[in-house]
Protein backbone atom coordinates (compact mmCIF):
# COMPACT_ATOMS: atom_id res chain seq x y z
CA UNK A 1 0.00 0.00 0.00
CA UNK A 2 2.87 2.55 0.95
CA UNK A 3 5.12 1.33 -2.30
CA UNK A 4 1.69 2.29 -4.15
CA UNK A 5 0.94 5.99 -2.82
CA UNK A 6 4.43 6.62 -3.16
CA UNK A 7 4.70 5.60 -6.88
CA UNK A 8 1.49 8.00 -7.45
CA UNK A 9 2.63 10.92 -5.45
CA UNK A 10 5.73 10.01 -7.32
CA UNK A 11 3.99 10.55 -10.56
CA UNK A 12 2.21 13.42 -9.77
CA UNK A 13 4.67 15.43 -8.90
CA UNK A 14 6.53 14.33 -12.20
CA UNK A 15 3.61 15.45 -14.06
CA UNK A 16 3.43 18.78 -11.71
CA UNK A 17 7.14 19.72 -12.90
CA UNK A 18 5.74 18.64 -16.80
CA UNK A 19 3.12 21.05 -16.38
CA UNK A 20 5.52 23.51 -14.95
CA UNK A 21 7.56 23.53 -17.90
CA UNK A 22 4.70 23.52 -20.08
CA UNK A 23 3.23 26.89 -18.68
CA UNK A 24 7.29 28.62 -18.72
CA UNK A 25 7.51 27.15 -22.52
CA UNK A 26 3.70 29.02 -23.25
CA UNK A 27 4.51 31.95 -20.91
CA UNK A 28 4.10 34.98 -22.05
CA UNK A 29 3.04 34.13 -25.69
CA UNK A 30 0.60 35.83 -28.05
CA UNK A 31 -2.12 32.65 -28.12
CA UNK A 32 -3.66 34.66 -30.95
CA UNK A 33 -0.74 33.99 -33.01
CA UNK A 34 -0.05 30.51 -31.88
CA UNK A 35 -3.87 29.79 -33.43
CA UNK A 36 -2.96 31.49 -36.52
CA UNK A 37 0.29 29.23 -36.70
CA UNK A 38 -2.35 26.34 -36.31
CA UNK A 39 -4.93 27.71 -38.94
CA UNK A 40 -2.54 28.10 -41.42
CA UNK A 41 -0.36 24.49 -40.66
CA UNK A 42 0.24 22.36 -43.51
CA UNK A 43 -0.93 19.22 -41.65
CA UNK A 44 -0.11 16.93 -44.81
CA UNK A 45 3.57 17.20 -43.63
CA UNK A 46 2.68 16.13 -39.91
CA UNK A 47 0.98 13.21 -40.97
CA UNK A 48 3.50 12.22 -43.25
CA UNK A 49 6.41 12.49 -40.30
CA UNK A 50 4.06 9.71 -38.38
CA UNK A 51 5.43 6.84 -41.53
CA UNK A 52 9.46 7.13 -40.18
CA UNK A 53 7.99 6.94 -36.42
CA UNK A 54 5.87 3.71 -37.45
CA UNK A 55 9.43 2.56 -39.40
CA UNK A 56 11.64 3.12 -36.34
CA UNK A 57 8.95 1.22 -34.18
CA UNK A 58 9.08 -1.74 -36.22
CA UNK A 59 13.10 -1.34 -36.62
CA UNK A 60 13.07 -1.27 -32.95
CA UNK A 61 11.38 -5.20 -32.56
CA UNK A 62 13.59 -6.20 -35.42
CA UNK A 63 16.63 -5.41 -33.73
CA UNK A 64 15.40 -6.32 -29.83
CA UNK A 65 14.78 -9.91 -31.96
CA UNK A 66 18.30 -10.12 -33.22
CA UNK A 67 19.24 -9.68 -29.26
CA UNK A 68 16.56 -12.07 -28.06
CA UNK A 69 18.23 -14.77 -30.26
CA UNK A 70 21.75 -14.16 -29.02
CA UNK A 71 20.09 -15.08 -25.68
CA UNK A 72 19.35 -18.68 -27.25
CA UNK A 73 15.82 -17.59 -28.04
CA UNK A 74 13.26 -16.53 -30.28
CA UNK A 75 10.61 -14.41 -31.10
CA UNK A 76 8.18 -13.55 -33.90
CA UNK A 77 7.83 -10.24 -34.65
CA UNK A 78 4.75 -9.76 -34.50
CA UNK A 79 4.26 -10.33 -30.22
CA UNK A 80 8.04 -8.08 -30.03
CA UNK A 81 6.47 -5.29 -32.32
CA UNK A 82 3.30 -5.47 -30.19
CA UNK A 83 5.57 -5.74 -26.87
CA UNK A 84 7.38 -3.14 -27.56
CA UNK A 85 4.37 -0.76 -28.84
CA UNK A 86 2.43 -1.27 -25.12
CA UNK A 87 6.20 -0.23 -23.91
CA UNK A 88 5.64 3.21 -25.52
CA UNK A 89 2.07 3.31 -24.37
CA UNK A 90 3.10 2.81 -20.99
CA UNK A 91 5.87 5.21 -21.01
CA UNK A 92 3.11 8.47 -21.86
CA UNK A 93 1.12 7.56 -19.20
CA UNK A 94 3.95 6.32 -16.49
CA UNK A 95 7.96 7.18 -17.21
CA UNK A 96 10.10 4.34 -17.29
CA UNK A 97 7.74 1.94 -16.92
CA UNK A 98 7.61 1.50 -21.01
CA UNK A 99 10.65 -0.94 -20.39
CA UNK A 100 9.82 -2.98 -17.62
CA UNK A 101 5.93 -3.38 -19.73
CA UNK A 102 7.71 -4.47 -23.22
CA UNK A 103 10.09 -6.91 -21.26
CA UNK A 104 6.65 -8.50 -19.03
CA UNK A 105 4.65 -8.73 -22.07
CA UNK A 106 7.14 -10.66 -24.14
CA UNK A 107 8.34 -12.80 -21.04
CA UNK A 108 4.47 -13.70 -20.48
CA UNK A 109 4.29 -14.11 -23.92
CA UNK A 110 7.02 -15.95 -25.63
CA UNK A 111 8.56 -17.42 -22.30
CA UNK A 112 11.47 -15.77 -22.83
CA UNK A 113 13.22 -15.42 -19.03
CA UNK A 114 12.85 -11.82 -17.91
CA UNK A 115 16.28 -10.81 -16.50
CA UNK A 116 17.60 -11.52 -19.47
CA UNK A 117 15.23 -9.31 -21.82
CA UNK A 118 15.96 -6.54 -18.92
CA UNK A 119 19.42 -7.10 -19.79
CA UNK A 120 18.46 -7.23 -23.64
CA UNK A 121 16.94 -3.68 -22.64
CA UNK A 122 19.72 -1.95 -20.86
CA UNK A 123 22.09 -3.03 -23.75
CA UNK A 124 20.20 -1.32 -25.95
CA UNK A 125 20.00 1.76 -24.58
CA UNK A 126 23.61 2.09 -24.28
CA UNK A 127 23.84 0.94 -27.49
CA UNK A 128 21.52 3.58 -28.28
CA UNK A 129 23.18 6.31 -25.77
CA UNK A 130 26.58 5.97 -27.52
CA UNK A 131 24.87 6.46 -31.15
CA UNK A 132 22.99 9.41 -29.51
CA UNK A 133 26.84 10.42 -28.61
CA UNK A 134 28.21 10.27 -31.21
CA UNK A 135 25.28 12.00 -33.41
CA UNK A 136 25.68 14.74 -31.20
CA UNK A 137 29.83 15.15 -31.82
CA UNK A 138 29.35 15.42 -35.23
CA UNK A 139 26.64 18.21 -34.97
CA UNK A 140 28.62 20.46 -32.44
CA UNK A 141 31.57 20.01 -34.99
CA UNK A 142 29.58 21.00 -37.69
CA UNK A 143 27.54 23.78 -36.00
CA UNK A 144 30.47 24.55 -33.20
CA UNK A 145 30.49 28.10 -34.12
CA UNK A 146 26.86 28.21 -34.06
CA UNK A 147 26.20 26.30 -31.30
CA UNK A 148 28.87 28.35 -29.10
CA UNK A 149 27.06 31.49 -28.13
CA UNK A 150 23.86 29.69 -27.40
CA UNK A 151 25.59 26.60 -25.13
CA UNK A 152 27.75 30.34 -23.28
CA UNK A 153 23.85 32.15 -22.99
CA UNK A 154 22.04 29.33 -21.93
CA UNK A 155 24.16 27.13 -20.22
CA UNK A 156 27.84 28.07 -19.22
CA UNK A 157 26.93 31.66 -18.73
CA UNK A 158 24.27 30.81 -15.66
CA UNK A 159 26.25 28.18 -14.35
CA UNK A 160 29.50 29.89 -14.26
CA UNK A 161 27.74 32.59 -12.02
CA UNK A 162 26.54 30.27 -9.58
CA UNK A 163 29.42 28.06 -9.10
CA UNK A 164 31.72 29.87 -7.06
CA UNK A 165 29.12 29.78 -4.22
CA UNK A 166 28.01 26.27 -4.80
CA UNK A 167 31.61 24.85 -5.45
CA UNK A 168 31.39 23.91 -1.38
CA UNK A 169 28.38 22.41 -1.71
CA UNK A 170 29.70 20.25 -4.90
CA UNK A 171 32.67 19.12 -2.94
CA UNK A 172 30.84 17.80 0.49
CA UNK A 173 28.35 15.90 -1.59
CA UNK A 174 31.50 14.04 -3.97
CA UNK A 175 32.69 13.34 -0.65
CA UNK A 176 29.47 11.92 0.64
CA UNK A 177 29.25 9.72 -2.18
CA UNK A 178 31.75 8.30 -1.31
CA UNK A 179 31.74 7.84 2.20
CA UNK A 180 28.93 6.24 1.44
CA UNK A 181 29.73 3.97 -0.83
CA UNK A 182 33.18 2.57 0.77
CA UNK A 183 30.75 2.10 3.95
CA UNK A 184 28.04 0.14 1.80
CA UNK A 185 31.41 -1.92 0.21
CA UNK A 186 32.15 -2.88 3.94
CA UNK A 187 28.54 -3.56 5.39
CA UNK A 188 27.92 -5.69 2.45
CA UNK A 189 31.53 -7.70 3.09
CA UNK A 190 30.89 -8.06 6.40
CA UNK A 191 27.33 -9.24 6.20
CA UNK A 192 27.58 -11.58 2.77
CA UNK A 193 28.04 -14.80 4.78
CA UNK A 194 24.44 -14.07 6.74
CA UNK A 195 22.81 -12.85 3.13
CA UNK A 196 23.97 -15.88 1.61
CA UNK A 197 21.40 -17.70 3.81
CA UNK A 198 18.77 -15.81 3.10
CA UNK A 199 16.38 -16.78 -0.04
CA UNK A 200 16.46 -13.56 -1.63
CA UNK A 201 20.45 -13.37 -1.91
CA UNK A 202 20.01 -15.92 -4.86
CA UNK A 203 17.16 -14.60 -6.31
CA UNK A 204 18.87 -10.81 -6.95
CA UNK A 205 22.32 -12.87 -7.59
CA UNK A 206 20.28 -14.42 -10.30
CA UNK A 207 18.73 -11.34 -11.43
CA UNK A 208 22.29 -10.07 -11.65
CA UNK A 209 23.17 -13.01 -13.43
CA UNK A 210 20.32 -12.40 -16.20
CA UNK A 211 21.25 -8.79 -16.35
CA UNK A 212 24.48 -9.64 -17.29
CA UNK A 213 23.77 -12.14 -20.10
CA UNK A 214 21.67 -9.67 -21.24
CA UNK A 215 23.90 -7.16 -21.65
CA UNK A 216 26.63 -9.82 -23.17
CA UNK A 217 23.71 -9.97 -26.32
CA UNK A 218 25.92 -7.08 -27.78
CA UNK A 219 29.04 -9.31 -28.00
CA UNK A 220 27.24 -12.50 -28.95
CA UNK A 221 25.01 -11.39 -31.76
CA UNK A 222 25.47 -13.15 -34.86
CA UNK A 223 23.30 -10.87 -36.71
CA UNK A 224 26.03 -7.70 -36.09
CA UNK A 225 25.43 -6.08 -39.54
CA UNK A 226 21.92 -5.87 -39.43
CA UNK A 227 22.14 -5.09 -35.79
CA UNK A 228 23.79 -1.91 -36.83
CA UNK A 229 21.95 -1.20 -40.16
CA UNK A 230 18.81 -1.63 -37.69
CA UNK A 231 20.47 1.12 -34.94
CA UNK A 232 21.18 3.36 -38.30
CA UNK A 233 17.31 3.28 -39.76
CA UNK A 234 16.10 4.29 -36.12
CA UNK A 235 18.16 6.87 -36.18
CA UNK A 236 17.76 7.98 -39.46
CA UNK A 237 13.41 7.96 -39.02
CA UNK A 238 13.57 10.07 -36.02
CA UNK A 239 15.76 12.34 -37.66
CA UNK A 240 13.09 12.62 -40.38
CA UNK A 241 10.39 12.67 -37.26
CA UNK A 242 12.37 16.10 -36.38
CA UNK A 243 13.13 17.44 -39.99
CA UNK A 244 9.90 16.33 -41.88
CA UNK A 245 7.55 18.68 -39.75
CA UNK A 246 9.96 21.99 -41.01
CA UNK A 247 7.78 22.23 -43.97
CA UNK A 248 4.47 22.33 -41.79
CA UNK A 249 4.99 26.01 -40.60
CA UNK A 250 6.29 28.53 -42.82
CA UNK A 251 8.60 30.28 -39.64
CA UNK A 252 10.02 26.91 -39.84
CA UNK A 253 10.34 25.94 -43.63
CA UNK A 254 13.90 27.39 -43.99
CA UNK A 255 15.24 25.10 -42.07
CA UNK A 256 17.97 22.60 -42.89
CA UNK A 257 19.34 18.90 -42.69
CA UNK A 258 22.10 19.72 -40.14
CA UNK A 259 19.18 21.93 -37.78
CA UNK A 260 16.78 18.86 -38.10
CA UNK A 261 19.76 16.70 -36.30
CA UNK A 262 20.04 19.31 -33.87
CA UNK A 263 16.53 19.80 -33.20
CA UNK A 264 16.54 15.64 -32.73
CA UNK A 265 19.38 16.10 -29.90
CA UNK A 266 17.40 18.65 -28.46
CA UNK A 267 14.62 16.81 -28.61
CA UNK A 268 15.87 14.14 -27.13
CA UNK A 269 16.86 15.73 -24.01
CA UNK A 270 13.19 16.76 -23.82
CA UNK A 271 11.94 12.39 -23.53
CA UNK A 272 14.82 11.84 -20.66
CA UNK A 273 13.40 14.19 -18.19
CA UNK A 274 11.42 11.29 -16.28
CA UNK A 275 7.48 13.64 -16.92
CA UNK A 276 4.71 11.55 -18.30
CA UNK A 277 5.51 11.80 -22.57
CA UNK A 278 7.89 14.10 -22.35
CA UNK A 279 5.28 17.08 -21.59
CA UNK A 280 6.07 20.28 -20.67
CA UNK A 281 10.28 19.15 -21.57
CA UNK A 282 9.69 18.56 -24.91
CA UNK A 283 7.98 21.61 -25.28
CA UNK A 284 10.25 24.02 -23.42
CA UNK A 285 13.51 22.45 -24.89
CA UNK A 286 12.16 22.52 -28.20
CA UNK A 287 10.86 25.67 -28.77
CA UNK A 288 13.71 27.61 -26.78
CA UNK A 289 16.34 25.88 -29.13
CA UNK A 290 13.99 27.24 -32.38
CA UNK A 291 13.75 30.92 -30.67
CA UNK A 292 17.00 31.31 -29.15
CA UNK A 293 19.35 29.13 -31.94
CA UNK A 294 17.64 29.57 -34.65
CA UNK A 295 15.75 33.07 -34.02
CA UNK A 296 12.16 31.66 -34.83
CA UNK A 297 9.30 33.73 -33.34
CA UNK A 298 8.20 32.57 -29.96
CA UNK A 299 4.87 31.84 -30.87
CA UNK A 300 5.91 29.91 -34.23
CA UNK A 301 8.37 27.73 -31.75
CA UNK A 302 6.18 26.77 -29.44
CA UNK A 303 2.95 26.08 -32.44
CA UNK A 304 5.58 23.57 -34.22
CA UNK A 305 6.70 21.98 -30.79
CA UNK A 306 2.51 21.60 -29.66
CA UNK A 307 2.26 20.30 -33.28
CA UNK A 308 5.01 17.65 -33.08
CA UNK A 309 4.71 16.54 -29.95
CA UNK A 310 0.69 16.09 -29.97
CA UNK A 311 1.05 13.89 -33.18
CA UNK A 312 3.43 11.67 -31.99
CA UNK A 313 1.82 11.19 -29.07
CA UNK A 314 -1.45 10.32 -31.08
CA UNK A 315 1.12 7.98 -32.85
CA UNK A 316 1.90 5.85 -29.77
CA UNK A 317 -1.86 5.80 -28.86
CA UNK A 318 -3.32 4.67 -31.65
CA UNK A 319 -0.99 2.40 -32.40
CA UNK A 320 -0.98 1.23 -28.19
CA UNK A 321 -4.75 0.51 -28.44
CA UNK A 322 -4.47 -1.83 -31.45
CA UNK A 323 -1.56 -3.38 -29.52
CA UNK A 324 -3.64 -3.63 -26.42
CA UNK A 325 -6.34 -5.22 -28.46
CA UNK A 326 -4.18 -7.89 -30.36
CA UNK A 327 -2.72 -9.29 -26.53
CA UNK A 328 -6.45 -9.65 -24.99
CA UNK A 329 -7.77 -11.16 -27.82
CA UNK A 330 -5.11 -13.13 -29.96
CA UNK A 331 -3.76 -15.94 -27.68
CA UNK A 332 -0.38 -17.19 -28.33
CA UNK A 333 0.31 -20.71 -29.74
CA UNK A 334 3.48 -21.13 -29.06
CA UNK A 335 5.98 -21.60 -26.35
CA UNK A 336 9.47 -20.25 -26.41
CA UNK A 337 11.72 -22.79 -25.83
CA UNK A 338 15.71 -22.85 -26.07
CA UNK A 339 16.60 -22.66 -29.31
CA UNK A 340 18.58 -25.71 -29.54
CA UNK A 341 16.09 -27.72 -28.57
CA UNK A 342 12.79 -27.01 -30.25
CA UNK A 343 11.72 -25.41 -33.03
CA UNK A 344 10.04 -21.94 -32.24
CA UNK A 345 6.37 -22.20 -33.83
CA UNK A 346 5.18 -19.16 -35.46
CA UNK A 347 1.76 -17.17 -34.09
Amino acid sequence: MKKTIAAIFRHLLFLAVGFVLLWLALRGLDFSKIGYEFRNARYIWILLSLIPGFIAIVSRAVRWNIMINALGYKSTLGSTLHAVIIGYFANTIFPRLGEVTRCTVLSRRQNIPLNGLFGTVISERIFDLISLGIISFFVIIAQFGFLRGFLERMIWGPLSARLPSMSWLIVMLGISLLLAAVLFYILFYISRPYLRKRSFYSKIKDLIHGFVNGIKTIKNIKQKKAFITHTLLIWFMYFLMSYIPFRALQATGHLTLIDGTTLLIMGSLGFVIPVPAGIGAYHWIVSKTLNDLYGIASEAAASFALMVHASQIFLVVFLGIISMFYLLFIKKQSINVNIGDHQQQDI
